[in-house]
């Protein structure tokens, strides 16, 4: 042990080397490129060797980086197969770590979740809601490494569904129509009859690659001149989703995931013309032979809501 250098260090390098890109590892670790480079160049200087080639705005590898990443990223496999074999033998073996897009996690897992510790009692559910579950684009790059380096046992993705080596099930597609505060928006179905009305935008939605907001919607209805409308921007769905609620504009909504509102009267369709996204949501996990029963246990219950007549 006395051998190894830091291990934060080497995990750094490790996904930056995979990545070929601080900024990509950055963002697969949730830090900074700054905090790559930082511990890229103190693990250069603990070996005494180079590791990248700096060039203006990206790095390549050097022969010592590329003839031991091979050898690093099974190693940082190992350990974490080690450690998970370590968890399924602690006293929190019943406990759950998930993780969602936070309008799902409080809009839909919330909910039902009293459902589910009446099938699994011993259960302790740890709720992430984070953005970090929603793509950026199509081949994310996310799969098993990412998830247990994120020490999370289920995740519910709003994405795309490209992940490696992963069991996902496609939960419920992104089909998104015009809402508001019952009325606010005057009769009828036209766009004109909307220019009156801020559009409130979920900034979430601006992630994605392919983009799926109200200049989409608008178009799908051969409709293009959106300088008269008013434009309020949210950093999440929440958000958005509130200033619905409280009558401040529009929101392009999911019926799937605004059931309890539309049915309670806070919000109504406004349009019924739903744009279809190329996202959707989806729930990953490890898969069998890599999970904890009580994981399996959620993932199939998350299934089998979705199938209910009122999930």
């Amino acid at each position: 042990m006395s051998r190894l250098p830091p291990l934060i260090a080497l995990s750094y390098f490790e996904v930056a080397a995979r990545t070929k890109s601080f900024a990509k590892a950055a963002k697969e670790l949730n830090v900074t490129p700054a905090a790559i480079s930082h511990q890229v160049k103190a693990l250069e200087e603990y070996l005494g060797v180079e590791l990248f080639v700096r060039h203006h705005r990206r790095v390549s590898l050097t022969p010592a980086a590329r003839s031991s990443l091979p050898e690093l990223h099974e190693g940082f496999q190992v350990l974490a197969d080690a450690v998970d074999k370590i968890r399924m033998y602690s006293e929190e073996r019943s406990v759950i770590t998930v993780c969602a897009e936070p309008l799902f996690a409080t809009k839909w897992i919330v909910p039902r979740l009293h459902r589910f510790y009446a099938r699994c009692p011993e259960a302790e559910v740890r709720l992430q809601a984070s953005l970090h579950s929603v793509d950026q684009a199509r081949e994310s790059g996310f799969g098993v490494s990412q998830l247990k380096r994120a020490g999370i046992d289920v995740s519910v993705r709003l994405g795309y569904g490209d992940y490696e080596d992963l069991e996902l099930h496609r939960l419920m597609n992104l089909d998104l129509v015009p809402m508001a505060k019952p009325g606010l928006v005057s009769a009828g179905e036209t766009t004109e009859l909307l220019k009156p009305y801020p559009l409130l935008c979920d900034r979430t939605l601006a992630r994605f690659e392919d983009l799926c907001g109200w200049r989409e919607w608008f178009r799908q209805q051969d409709y293009e001149d959106l300088k008269s409308f008013k434009v309020l921007q949210f950093g999440n769905g929440l958000l958005a989703l509130e200033a619905a609620v409280a009558g401040q504009g529009m929101l392009l909504g999911s019926k799937d995931l605004l059931q309890a509102e539309l049915e309670a009267g806070k919000l109504e369709v406004v349009v019924e013309r739903p744009l279809q996204c190329a996202q959707a949501y989806y729930v990953v996990s490890p898969g069998l032979n890599r999970e904890r029963p009580i994981a399996g246990e959620f993932r199939e219950w998350v299934l089998e809501e979705t199938m209910l007549p009122d999930a």
